[in-house]
């Protein structure tokens, strides 16, 4: 069945290709901020909306946002503007978002947001972590440490709230290797990288995944094919944010 879905970062390198798999068949807004991406959203069949998830208020997104199905958060400060600004977007930009989809009036568009592997508490280190895992997670968090805190902060506002549905994919390392179809979904080890194709993928698949909702779920690549992978981790039911 069609949706309606709104992409908040869209000129993100998964939002562009989120949106590659969606405009077919959904009907595709994309969040900007600046008019020099609004002719690239338009060529893929999307519709730009100018936003900033800095300077707007909340009342533009919940603007945005009223009539949609589904709200997708896949933006990012991407290390520009130091801790500052990463604070802005990342952790502020996200609240924005989240009050935005609790004012809309009438039935409330479901969020599928983008976080990352590893957000929790740095004092809480999963038991399901290996030597290997332990040294690379402190290696991501001495290198950035600010991202890592504020995703964090964000994240743990978002699995407070209850008035509207939603769903955390948290990637492992990103590359640009081309996608294989196919990952490790879960509590899993956390050292391999995925493909910003995959992730893409894994979202599209959310979209028609409602009893996803309240789940926080771990991507990685791995050796079982996608589909397989992300229905098994949802239907197990068990949130891979464990605070």
């Amino acid at each position: 069945m069609s949706k309606k879905v709104i992409i908040v970062g869209g000129h993100g390198n998964v939002s562009l290709r989120l949106t590659r798999l969606l405009t077919p068949k959904h009907t595709v807004k994309s969040v900007i901020r600046t008019q020099d991406y609004e002719d690239e959203i338009r060529n893929l069949s999307a519709e730009p909306v100018l936003l900033s998830l800095e300077d707007s208020p909340v009342s533009d997104f919940t603007a945005a946002f009223e009539g949609q199905d589904v709200v997708y958060f896949s933006a990012g400060a991407g290390g520009k503007g130091g801790e500052e600004r990463t604070k802005r977007v990342d952790y502020e930009g996200a609240v924005k978002v989240f009050d935005a989809i609790e004012g809309v009036q009438g039935p409330k568009p479901r969020l599928i947001l983008v976080s990352a592997i590893d957000v929790r508490d740095p004092a809480n280190i999963p038991a399901h972590y290996n030597e290997e895992d332990i040294a690379s997670s402190r290696r991501v968090r001495t290198a950035i440490a600010a991202y890592m805190h504020w995703k964090y902060e964000a994240d743990k506002n978002l699995v407070k709230r209850d008035k509207f549905k939603w769903t955390i994919l948290r990637p492992g390392g990103l590359s640009n290797e081309p996608g294989t179809g196919k990952a490790a979904v879960g509590r899993t080890h956390i050292t391999r990288q995925i493909s910003r194709d995959d992730v893409a993928k894994a979202l599209e698949l959310l979209l028609d995944r409602e009893d996803a909702a309240g789940l926080a779920i771990d991507i990685v690549g791995g050796d079982t094919p996608l589909e397989e992978a992300l229905d098994a981790a949802i239907k197990k039911g068990e949130t891979d944010f464990l605070g």
